[in-house]
């Protein structure tokens, strides 16, 4: 994951350091943008009027004018203000009622000499409200050009909103109470009639109240204490009554033993057969007894006990006979009874039922009464509060700060408008910069030459680079030109590729310097350099060597000179120069020609390399025509300066004719603002010799020349040995 992630970084960190370098190439347009903006930013804060804050601070309490009859006594007080109550109270203060009265109070039409919407519309733009944070404070801030109308202002501004909420207080308050107290007279119209309505029912309903609803009575009887205990009676009656039926279905369904049996167990009175049936079956069981004992039926005693069980045998027929009968009276005299219960309980229940009726009717009319009364009292309560309540009203505002005139000016604000200027200038520098960057089509790294050209970049030569041979001692920016030395060294395919020519595609862009500290370097290296000035138009290499060029490369052309009567030694060791000559009418007439042919093929037989200078390729046809002859073309690029399709058209240009292009100097950059190239710089003063490594100046010796030309080909190993 961090292998993938190092890409992103390095992206975009090269980002960042790219917009950087916009900032600081273009960062004589940035500041000139902020000086011009801040000057601007300075002048219309000069101009502007001055103006004067007064304010005046008050509190606002939300006082709840409504009329809430129910709520207790706490009307007239002050309620939780809402999130929406200081914008409301801000609308009401800047309101057309409110600012009105202010217009009026200080005759603003007259003074202010404008129609009265006019100055409404004015006054409502200088008057500014706000909330203290936290508090329940407002703050009336009015700007004047005039300190002591801005203190008179927000004074008529705070006095005439005072007024304003305490009428709509008052008013509100005052209709409430008037409707209170209408509704007042309702409800007391409301509480006799329903005093009449309970005072009809009493009478109608023969109902009798002490205060208590125990002292209840109906005609004198307590109608439920009759009906409950009729339902008591009548439950008991059938429950015998059922009883009795039972009883005497079992009788009808046993036998004569069953029956004794069973009615022996029975609790009623004259019941013979509870207390006979016992003592006969104990004679039986005697009876029995002796009978198994081997008495026979003529025995005294089994004969008494025959006789006896006999006649307890009929008594007790004669008891279960009676007994029945008692069973049958007892049932139809408990039929009977239960009939009437039933007959008393049907007429209770009605009375009952009637008395019911009249007593929730009662109750009713009874509550009814009772919660009128109550709300009549609650409302008369209120209307009292009210009453009280009006005239202790308390204020509702405040004022905490009365207005005063202010000393000092508070707008313009002259050290927030110079900030603001500055800010606004730096981005709009900034924003201007990265714009001028986005539409420059000049070339401005090493990346630009080679993804359009094609060609690689021999050398970068730095911004103010001298001509070498006028500088004392090893001057760092010659490391440089030794760069580009090797570089060409290494780019040419052909050891004898030995002439080349310097083109450029404008004028101005460092070529005849370029070429001139080349030949000064690679003389220094031990080789025989020639410079021939080919640029027929404006030539300029005799000016670095203060040197003559009345006869030179053109009188060599158009007559039958000697070579060695054009080619000059310089002060240099190792380096010679030809001369221009007078400029001829059909400079490209003459270049293009098979002297000079036969002249380029001449001095590469001499010279260990030869440089010519030209004049630049898109203006004219010469540098075109040099380029066919020599062996190789250099091209001179200078820095932000010729846009990337004209840079093509050089090339094209070279290579239409047939011309070799080597490679592309890019001249004239300035490493301090390009960062990308400061490690050329960097690299030229570590490398470069010490003073005391220094020998005296080149040119006033060729001995001492030569032999610091020796120590730097010892230096590079076998590389003169190329040329």
């Amino acid at each position: 994951m961090q292998t993938t992630n190092q890409p992103n970084q390095s992206e975009a960190a090269l980002h960042a350091v790219d917009y950087w370098q916009v900032v600081k190439n273009r960062y004589g347009v940035i500041i000139l943008t902020l000086l011009l903006v801040f000057m601007t930013a300075a002048v219309i804060t000069y101009v502007m009027p001055k103006k004067y804050e007064s304010y005046a601070k008050i509190e606002i309490k939300q006082r709840d004018v409504s009329i809430q009859v129910f709520n207790g006594m706490n009307q007239g007080g002050y309620n939780r203000m809402s999130n929406n109550f200081f914008n409301t109270e801000f609308e009401k203060i800047k309101s057309r009622n409110s600012l009105m009265k202010v217009i009026e109070s200080l005759d603003l039409v007259t003074q202010w000499g404008y129609d009265v919407e006019t100055v409404f519309t004015i006054l409502s733009s200088i008057v500014k409200t706000d909330n203290i944070r936290g508090t329940d404070l407002i703050v009336i801030s009015v700007r004047h050009k005039s300190p002591e109308m801005a203190r008179d202002i927000a004074a008529e501004v705070a006095k005439a909103y005072k007024d304003y909420r305490s009428e709509s207080e008052e008013g509100e308050m005052l209709r409430g109470l008037e409707e209170l107290k209408k509704q007042v007279r309702v409800q007391e119209d409301t509480v006799e009639q329903a005093r009449k309505l309970l005072a009809q029912i009493v009478r109608t309903k023969g109902i009798i109240y002490y205060g208590t609803d125990s002292a209840f009575r109906y005609a004198g009887l307590d109608d439920e204490n009759g009906t409950r205990s009729a339902m008591e009676t009548f439950t008991a009656l059938e429950t015998e009554r059922m009883q009795l039926e039972s009883m005497i279905k079992t009788l009808l369904k046993y036998d004569a033993d069953q029956l004794m049996s069973y009615a022996a167990g029975l609790d009623l009175p004259d019941n013979v057969i509870r207390t006979l049936y016992p003592k006969y079956l104990e004679t039986k069981t005697m009876f029995e007894g002796a009978k198994n004992q081997g008495l026979g039926a003529n025995h005294p005693l089994m004969k008494s006990k025959t006789q006896e069980l006999a006649a307890m045998r009929k008594q007790l027929d004669e008891g279960v006979v009676s007994l029945r009968d008692i069973l049958k009276a007892k049932l139809e005299l408990a039929t009977a009874r239960f009939e009437r219960a039933k007959s008393a309980l049907a007429e209770k229940k009605g009375d009952t039922i009637t008395t019911s009726m009249d007593r929730q009717d009662y109750e009713e009319a009874k509550k009814a009464f009772e919660t009128e009364q109550e709300m009549l009292q609650q409302m008369r309560i209120r209307k009292i509060a009210e009453e009280i309540s009006q005239k202790m009203l308390s204020q509702s505002i405040i004022v905490h700060d009365d207005p005063v005139a202010s000393q000092t000016p508070v707008s313009p604000n002259v050290t927030l408008n110079l900030i603001l200027g500055a800010v606004v200038g730096l981005i709009f520098g900034v924003g201007i910069a990265f714009f001028l960057e986005y539409i420059d089509t000049s070339v401005k790294s090493l990346e630009d030459v080679e993804r359009y050209l094609q060609v690689p970049v021999l050398a970068v030569i730095p911004r103010d680079v001298g001509v070498l041979h006028k500088q004392s001692g090893m001057s760092p920016d010659a490391e440089a030109y030794r760069i580009l030395r090797t570089n060409i060294e290494f780019n040419r395919k052909n050891p004898e590729d030995n002439s080349i020519t310097v083109v450029s595609g404008g004028v101005g862009e460092g070529k005849s310097t370029t070429l001139v500290n080349l030949a000064y370097v690679c003389a220094q290296g031990g080789y025989t350099t020639l410079m021939i000035d080919a640029d027929l138009r404006r030539p300029r290499l005799h000016t670095f060597f203060d040197i003559n060029n009345s006869v030179g490369l053109t009188n060599y052309l158009t007559t039958e000179l000697m070579l060695e009567d054009v080619i000059l030694q310089t002060p240099v060791d190792n380096l010679y120069f030809m001369p221009s000559g007078i400029l001829p009418a059909d400079a490209a007439g003459i270049l293009n020609s098979r002297r000079m042919s036969e002249l380029i093929q001449d001095v590469k037989q001499r010279f260990d390399l030869v440089l010519v200078d030209s004049p630049p390729i898109l203006g004219v046809s010469d540098a075109s025509v040099l380029a066919s002859e020599v062996d190789l073309t250099m091209i001179v690029v200078q820095h932000r300066k010729l846009p990337r399709n004209m840079l093509l058209r050089v090339k094209h240009a070279v290579e239409n004719v047939g011309g070799n292009v080597i490679g592309v100097v890019l001249n004239n950059v300035d490493v301090r603002s390009d960062s990308q190239y400061q490690y050329y710089t960097s690299y030229y003063t570590y490398y470069a010799p010490a003073e005391s490594q220094i020998g005296p100046p080149v040119g006033g010796g060729g001995g001492k020349a030569q032999s610091a030309a020796q120590a730097e080909t010892a230096s590079r190993g076998n590389d003169a040995e190329l040329y």
